[in-house]
C-alpha cells in the first residue's frame, strides 16, 4: 500500500487491523511527505520511507524507517546545506475506544502511552517530528575540513585571498605584537 502526499501523510485508519488477530500487519510506503518541524527547522527534501503497522495483543505497533534532509547552515562558513536525517521509530498505540462496543477505554492506567484517535486512527506525525528534530546535528558542517570564515574580513577562507595588511594597533597593546607562545 502506498501513502500519497496528502495533508496528513502520517495518519492511518486502523479499525480493520484492530479487528484482526495479533501478528496481522500492513505496510505503507511514504513518499513526498512534508510536516512542520517548528520555527527554527525545515526540511530540505520531503520525507520518504516505509511504515509497518502490526496488530499486537493490546493495540498497534508502528515501526517506521524514514529518510529526509534538513535545511541547515554550516556552523563554520555559514553556507546553506542539506543534512541527511535517517530516523527509525517504533511506538505502540493503544485504542481509546472499544472497537465492538464504541465505549471509551480507560486511559488512567497508562497515561503516557500513545493512543489511537476516537475514530481508530493512528497518527504518527508527532513521533516523526520529534525523531527528525532529534536527528538535527549540534554543529552541522558542509564538509569535515571546512576552514570557516576569515576573522579579519568575514569572507569564506576557501574563497579568494585573505592576506590582510596589519592594521595600526592601539599603542597600549603594541607590546602584545611581539608576544609568542612557547618561544614560537
Amino acid at each position: 500500500m502506498t501513502s500519497s502526499a496528502s495533508d496528513e501523510p502520517f495518519l492511518w485508519n486502523v479499525a480493520g487491523l484492530l479487528g484482526e488477530p495479533p501478528g496481522a500487519g500492513r505496510t505503507y510506503d511514504v513518499s513526498e511527505a512534508t510536516i512542520g518541524l517548528g520555527e527554527d527547522l525545515r526540511l530540505a527534501t520531503p520525507i520518504v520511507g516505509r511504515v509497518r503497522l502490526v496488530r499486537t495483543n493490546r493495540g498497534i505497533l508502528a515501526s517506521a524507517d524514514l529518510r529526509a534532509a534538513l535545511a541547515l547552515e554550516c556552523s563554520r562558513c555559514l553556507r546553506e546545506i542539506a543534512v541527511p536525517a535517517d530516523v527509525q521509530i517504533q511506538e505502540e498505540y493503544l485504542p481509546s475506544i472499544d472497537l465492538s462496543t464504541g465505549h471509551p477505554l480507560p486511559a488512567a492506567d497508562e497515561p503516557d502511552v500513545l493512543r489511537l484517535t476516537d475514530h481508530h486512527e493512528l497518527d504518527l506525525e508527532t513521533p516523526v517530528r520529534e525523531a527528525i528534530q532529534l536527528a538535527e546535528p549540534i554543529a552541522p558542517l558542509c564538509r569535515t575540513d571546512c576552514p570557516g570564515l576569515c576573522i579579519v574580513c568575514g569572507g569564506r577562507l576557501d574563497e579568494g585571498s585573505h592576506d590582510h595588511p596589519d592594521d595600526d594597533i592601539d599603542p597600549r597593546l603594541e607590546a602584545l605584537r611581539r608576544f609568542r607562545v612557547d618561544g614560537g
